[in-house]
């Protein structure tokens, strides 16, 4: 990640109010992802601090640098192109776009599948500007380039960093996430619900850091311009659906 671009995104993030609480801090810590799901920005907003996790390895054919809309025809992947380099040697932080046009293509689709959604008026300068003003060539500057637009128009004022703007110490996972959280004095932290299978929940309570799961259950329906309904979209899909009501489909 280039140094210049952290610290002009960056800011002092130590001695917030907590969401919680005077008394509560809490940190979510989780790979970047390409215009994610609901799910995702409730975790962004239910934290003091949402940490993009990058330095860890790519995964392909993983959420990072894609995602799913609606058509008539059914889902389809939007996909950003990029370079791999080989199996286990790439990181997010790393990754470049490998065609420049996306988001011309990108937004077409977009446009074409969601011109008669009720919301698509309402967003359709700030997205058509949105993608028409893409330069970044690394994925996780782009991921975070959207992730804070996106954020902007759910209303959720969450401040977001890069797991790279704290030194690190150890190699183990766990004690890395511990170690951040630590950095960012944090009491609580946030994690999705796939987690619990592998997260050694001792090593936080060692540092007083209690850990809890994010639950997806409840989430309620809306009205999508291409049935039958589907929760595992891009947020895109519940903001051109329902515009200025989407908050209203969300759990946080």
């Amino acid at each position: 990640m280039d140094a210049s671009y952290r610290a002009q995104q960056s800011a002092d993030r130590i001695g917030q109010p907590g969401k919680t609480g005077t008394m509560t801090r809490r940190v979510a810590i989780l790979q970047s992802n390409y215009i994610p799901w609901k799910g995702y920005f409730d975790i962004i907003n239910l934290v003091d601090e949402f940490v993009l996790y990058d330095e860890v390895q790519y995964t392909r054919r993983d959420w990072r640098n894609r995602n799913q809309i609606k058509t008539p025809g059914g889902l389809l992947w939007l996909t950003i192109p990029v370079q791999v380099k080989g199996k286990y040697t790439q990181r997010i932080m790393d990754t470049v776009v490998s065609e420049p046009d996306w988001p011309q293509r990108h937004w077409a689709s977009i446009t074409h599948n969601y011109a008669r959604a009720g919301g698509f008026a309402e967003y359709r300068g700030v997205l058509s500007d949105l993608y028409g003003s893409v330069h970044e060539t690394l994925l996780s500057q782009i991921n975070h380039r959207f992730l804070t637009t996106l954020c902007q128009l759910l209303g959720i004022r969450t401040r977001l960093s890069w797991s790279t703007d704290y030194p690190r110490q150890t190699e183990d996972r766990t004690r890395r996430l511990v170690e951040i959280c630590r950095q960012l004095g944090a009491t609580e932290y946030l994690s999705g619900p796939a987690a619990r299978s592998y997260l050694d929940e001792s090593a936080f309570a060692a540092a007083g850091i209690r850990v809890q799961y994010m639950n997806y259950d409840g989430y309620a329906e809306y009205e999508q311009v291409h049935p039958p309904f589907c929760h595992a979209v891009s947020i895109i899909d519940l903001l051109l659906n329902t515009g200025a009501a989407a908050r209203r489909y969300m759990k946080s």
